[in-house]
């Protein structure tokens, strides 16, 4: 049997379909219309409502496997990762996309090692290569420096993830027709050495990931005593402060803060980068925000390239500024 179709790691929390899962089905179904295969969604859980799987269809699977027992409820690699080859086996998908998430990054290369597959992480666009139909896998690569684009030519499926919130939500289409097949694990495929306990959320309480509005900093602030006039700007706009990995590695906001290839993927409505210059790394983590502002005092900086608007100036006279015309209920 050859490999063929498009194939997505559809997440679940709780019996709920993840959003991300709409995101990969998007990317999904570019990819099946260039090389013409079918899309198909894989989906590891426990009771997943059929509403739930049906969601799938809606936005572009024209096939969902759904593989339940109890024991799958929650993430583990060993079953998870076993459930998964066994639908390798079924079915000879040529392509499987999962998203860069926890539970992504963790499966994808467990279950690449063992299909002898090829995997490329984090990348920031697929494509079809017109001439063969490989996988085209590109993402940063040499510290963020450049871009490198990797195929497997030579084994399948090829498997890639993707940053979360790097592509919006497939759209949805309540007319559309597809199969629902529902499969109980197999009781031997769910040995493993780990033990599921229970989930703590961050302390932290920082959540950037779903913001509307994001008001980004870099290391041009200098120091973290002027942080204070950021978080001000943030609280007039309702918005999450984030941070580039220069910011987070010198100690001055907390990891959770930070936006890039290490850090969180956002795409909000506004982001408002201040004193941040805009390597690759910090882009791919907001590139698909709705309108980006950007204040520097560097003309050439790149995030000018990428702003909507921007903002030559000092981040120490404009941002105080701002404060005060938002202050007064002036426009901007």
């Amino acid at each position: 049997m050859a490999y063929s179709g498009v194939w997505i790691l559809a997440e679940q929390k709780r019996g709920r379909i993840e959003s991300v899962s709409f995101e990969l089905l998007r990317q999904g179904a570019e990819l099946s219309q260039k090389n013409g295969q079918q899309l198909c969604a894989m989906v590891f859980g426990n009771n997943i409502e059929q509403s739930q799987l049906q969601e799938l269809i809606y936005r572009g699977a024209q096939r969902v496997v759904c593989v339940e027992l109890a024991a799958l409820d929650d993430f583990l690699v060993e079953p998870y990762a076993a459930c998964m080859l066994d639908v390798i086996e079924r079915y000879k998908p040529e392509i499987i996309i999962a998203a860069a998430t926890t539970t992504g990054r963790t499966l994808m290369p467990y279950v690449a090692i063992k299909a002898n597959a090829g995997l490329t992480a984090d990348c920031t666009e697929l494509d079809i290569e017109p001439q063969t139909g490989n996988l085209l896998q590109t993402r940063p690569a040499i510290g963020g420096n450049i871009m490198a684009t990797i195929k497997t030519p030579d084994h399948r499926p090829q498997m890639s993830t993707v940053r979360p919130r790097s592509t919006k939500q497939a759209d949805r289409c309540p007319n559309a027709e597809g199969e629902i097949v529902r499969i109980s694990a197999d009781e031997s495929l769910l040995k493993s050495g780990a033990r599921y306990i229970g989930f703590r959320a961050n302390e932290d309480g920082v959540s950037i990931s779903g913001a509307d509005v994001v008001v980004a900093v870099g290391r041009g602030i200098k120091r973290a005593e002027n942080l204070p006039m950021i978080y001000e700007l943030a609280d007039l706009l309702g918005a999450a402060v984030g941070a580039t990995r220069d910011v987070v590695d010198r100690g001055w906001l907390s990891y959770p803060h930070q936006i890039g290839l290490s850090g969180q993927t956002v795409s909000p409505k506004l982001y408002i980068g201040i004193g941040l210059s805009g390597t690759i790394q910090h882009i791919a983590g907001m590139q698909t925000a709705e309108r980006i502002v950007a204040i520097n005092s560097d003309p050439e900086a790149q995030i000018f390239k990428l702003a909507d608007f921007g903002i030559v100036g000092d981040l120490f006279k404009v941002v105080p500024l701002l404060i005060e015309r938002i202050k007064r209920g002036e426009k901007i």
